[in-house]
């Protein structure tokens, strides 16, 4: 039995009985364990479990589904084991009453109280009252350095072109921040669960916008959550290069061609 879960029972005050492997982010070790008082819990490695903990905590305090927390340290976040059936009818228009929940929720500037990463890229969340230069700052300027020098000067021309791009002071609402459908558990026609965040306070777009970075959540979510702001489509490009970035990388030069489409598509 893994060391991942003999530590989570031992932070739990209980004996490990069973424990397996599960199929986790590329970024993190998870196992899911059971103790022989017949508790289960799902216990996963990280950058910052206890920063990891607090945003959890946080989607809860939204009124929307996520795993409590059973127990957490510098090392290992240990969570409630949720159901994970997948997908039934009226799934997709759950998921866009979820997302509507998520976002309604409002934070005092654009942000979050402490810096979060991705394995070895590190996401910086020092506040500020003016989201293109957030945006730009903190989301695509930070990963200039680490481009070829030709996307690098893409970038940078379009970060300086943001405050005609974005909205300067949209609502800050609450963001999971690495919302795609494998960060999504649900049990037939309902979510049961949000997890794996980044969370921050920004713009609701951006959530929208990395859900269709991998897929296409369909009419029933885009009913359920509301209708789009003027301009959505336009800026859906700028909202989807940040997770590329992160995702070239962390993963190399396959994701350049995503790179490079979402300049295009951006017009840059």
């Amino acid at each position: 039995m893994s060391d991942l879960a003999r530590r989570a029972a031992d932070l739990l005050g209980g004996r490990l009985a069973e424990a397996r492997s599960m199929a986790g982010g590329s970024l993190s070790r998870c196992a899911a364990l059971r103790l022989e008082d017949g508790r289960e819990a799902v216990a996963k490695t990280g950058p910052a479990p206890r920063t990891e903990a607090r945003m959890l905590e946080a989607i809860a305090a939204a009124g929307v589904p996520a795993p409590s927390v059973l127990a957490v340290d510098d090392a290992i976040l240990v969570l409630e084991r949720l159901p994970d059936a997948g997908a039934g009818p009226g799934a997709q228009a759950d998921l866009g009453r979820v997302a509507a929940r998520l976002h309604a929720a409002s934070g005092p500037r654009y942000g979050w109280s402490e810096t979060y990463a991705f394995g070895p890229v590190v996401i910086e969340n020092a506040w500020s009252d003016d989201w293109p230069g957030f945006w730009g700052g903190r989301r695509l300027l930070c990963h200039a350095g680490h481009l070829p020098a030709p996307l690098a000067r893409r970038v940078e021309a379009l970060a300086r072109d943001l405050p005609n791009r974005l909205p300067r002071h949209p609502r800050p609402a609450l963001l999971h921040g690495d919302l795609w459908g494998g960060n999504v558990l649900f049990a037939g026609g309902r979510v049961v669960g949000l997890i794996d965040p980044a969370c921050y306070h920004g713009h609701a777009e951006i959530d929208l916008a990395m859900l269709s970075l991998f897929g296409h959540p369909g009419p029933a979510f885009r009913e359920a959550y509301g209708p789009a702001e003027p301009g959505e489509a336009e800026r859906a490009p700028i909202y989807k290069l940040w997770p590329a970035l992160v995702h070239l990388r962390l993963f190399g030069a396959g994701y350049r061609g995503m790179v490079e489409g979402l300049l295009q598509a951006a017009g840059v």
